[in-house]
C-alpha cells in the first residue's frame, strides 16, 4: 500500500475521505444523483437561474457568435467586448465606480488581499472567513489579525494593537457555512476611525440579500462605503466566474497587480453572456428574491418543529450542526436513501467538532418540498443515531479556527 492510499485510508477511518457523486440535468430542485432522483437541499443555486431559460439561451447563443473560449489572459488578447459589459453592468448593479472580472471567487480573494495588503501590515480578518479569503490572506505576506466570529469589540481592540500597521479589514458578508451576516455597518465604522479599507466577500449575497438582490452592503446601506466587494457569478447568478466592485483607481492597480487576473485566461464568453443575462432576470423578476427569503423561512421553521436547532441563520444557509465527522456523514446518508440530498461538511472546511449537514434554500423550492424535507432530515437523524438538537451549539463551533493563522491575543 501506498503512502497515499494509507493516508486516504486515515481519512476514512476519520469520517473525512470525500468522493464525488454525479448530478444528472440541469441544477434544479430536483435532480438525478447517480441515477436517482432526489431532492437538492445543498446548491447554491439560489434563484434557480442556472437552469433559467433566457440564461441558458443566452449562453448558446454567446458561445455561437464569440466562440467557446478567450484564448488568452486579458491582458494579451483575452479581453473582449462582452467582458466590459458585463463589468459595467455589476457596477450599476452593485453602485460602484467600476468591476473587473476574475476566473472564479478563490482567484479573486487570492488576488485582491496581496494586491491590498503586505509585508509589516496587518490584515484583520473573522474567524469564519471563507478558505479563499485564507488563503489570500497567506499569499499577501501581512500579519493576520483573527477577529472572534463578528465580535467588532475585539475587531476594535486588534485595530488599537496594530496602530498604524493596519490595512485591511476582510469578511464574508454572508458566512457561507453558518448563513449568518456580518456586523457591517460597525465594521466600515471602525475601518473609518482607524483609516483602513473595507472589503466584503458577498458571493453568498448577491440574489439573495438587499433591496433588489443587491447583497449585504446595499442591506446594510452601506453602497459607496465599503472599498472592495467580491462577488461571484456562479451561485445567485447561475453561471461561473467571479467580480471586484471597487473604485476606478483600485480597479486599475488590481489590473496591474492581481496575479491571478494577469494570468489566467479570460472568461468564456457562454458565462459571461449567462451572467448578463441573470441580471436582467433579477430586474425583471424581483419576486425570485422574495421567494427565496421566504422559502428560507418555511425551513426553518419546519426545523424549527421538528426539533433542529437553527439558530444564527438568517439567510438562504441552514446549517444543522452534529457534531462528529462520521455521525454527520451517517445523517446525511441516511436522508439520501430517503430522497434528499443535503452534504456532509467536515474539517477542515468547519472547526473540528462541528461537522454538520448545511442546508442551502432555494426559490425554485416549493414549500411542500420544504417541508417535507424537514421531515425526512427528522427521520434521518433519528435513523442515524443523532437526536435533532443534541447537535453541538453553533457558539461552540467558533473555538478553533479552520486553519492557523497569526492571532494578536485578546487583551485581558
Amino acid at each position: 500500500m501506498s503512502d497515499l492510499e494509507q493516508r486516504l485510508e486515515e481519512l476514512k477511518d476519520r469520517g473525512l475521505y470525500r468522493r464525488m457523486r454525479m448530478v444528472s440535468g440541469p441544477q434544479g430542485p430536483r435532480v438525478l444523483l447517480d441515477g436517482k432522483p432526489v431532492l437538492l437541499l445543498c446548491s447554491n443555486n439560489y434563484l434557480g437561474l442556472a437552469d433559467h431559460p433566457r440564461v441558458r439561451e443566452a449562453a448558446a447563443d454567446a458561445a455561437m457568435r464569440w466562440g467557446v473560449g478567450t484564448g488568452a489572459s486579458r491582458l494579451v488578447s483575452g479581453n473582449m467586448t462582452l467582458h466590459k459589459r458585463l463589468e459595467e453592468k455589476l457596477a450599476d448593479f452593485k453602485g460602484t465606480e467600476a468591476a473587473l472580472l476574475f476566473g472564479s471567487g478563490y482567484l479573486a480573494n487570492l488576488g485582491v488581499i496581496p494586491a491590498l495588503a503586505g509585508r509589516g501590515q496587518v490584515v484583520f480578518s473573522d474567524e469564519l472567513n471563507h478558505a479563499s479569503i485564507i488563503d489570500g490572506c497567506r499569499l499577501a505576506g501581512a500579519e493576520v489579525f483573527v477577529y472572534d466570529h463578528c465580535d467588532t469589540e475585539h475587531l476594535a481592540w486588534g485595530l488599537e494593537q496594530a496602530g498604524e500597521r493596519g490595512a485591511l479589514i476582510v469578511t464574508d458578508g454572508v458566512f457561507s457555512m453558518d448563513g449568518d451576516v456580518a456586523p457591517l455597518e460597525e465594521i466600515v465604522g471602525l475601518a473609518r476611525e482607524h483609516d483602513v479599507r473595507v472589503m466584503v466577500d458577498d458571493a453568498h449575497g448577491i440574489g439573495a440579500r438587499g433591496p433588489g438582490g443587491r447583497g449585504t452592503v446595499a442591506e446594510a446601506g452601506l453602497e459607496g462605503e465599503v472599498d472592495v466587494i467580491v462577488g461571484t457569478l456562479g451561485k445567485a447568478l447561475g453561471s461561473y466566474g467571479a467580480y471586484v466592485c471597487c473604485d476606478a483607481v483600485t480597479s486599475r492597480w488590481l489590473v496591474n497587480t492581481a496575479r491571478p487576473l494577469i494570468f489566467s485566461t479570460g472568461l468564456p464568453p457562454a458565462s459571461v453572456a449567462g451572467a448578463l443575462a441573470a441580471l436582467d432576470v433579477i430586474a425583471t423578476e424581483p419576486r425570485r428574491v422574495e421567494k427565496l427569503t421566504a422559502n428560507a423561512d418555511a425551513l426553518r421553521e419546519a426545523l424549527a418543529r421538528e426539533g433542529f436547532e437553527i439558530a444564527g441563520s438568517t439567510t438562504q444557509i441552514i446549517p444543522l450542526v452534529v457534531g462528529e465527522a462520521a455521525l454527520a456523514v451517517k445523517v446525511a446518508e441516511a436522508a439520501l436513501e430517503r430522497g434528499v440530498f443535503a452534504s456532509a461538511i467536515r474539517p477542515p472546511t468547519v472547526p473540528a467538532g462541528t461537522s454538520r449537514l448545511r442546508l442551502a434554500v432555494m426559490a425554485s423550492h416549493s414549500k411542500d418540498e420544504l417541508r417535507e424535507a424537514a421531515r425526512v432530515l427528522s427521520r434521518a437523524a433519528l435513523a442515524a443515531g443523532w437526536r435533532p438538537g443534541n447537535g453541538m451549539p453553533m457558539a461552540a463551533a467558533q473555538d478553533t479556527h479552520p486553519a492557523p493563522y497569526y492571532d494578536v491575543p485578546r487583551a485581558a
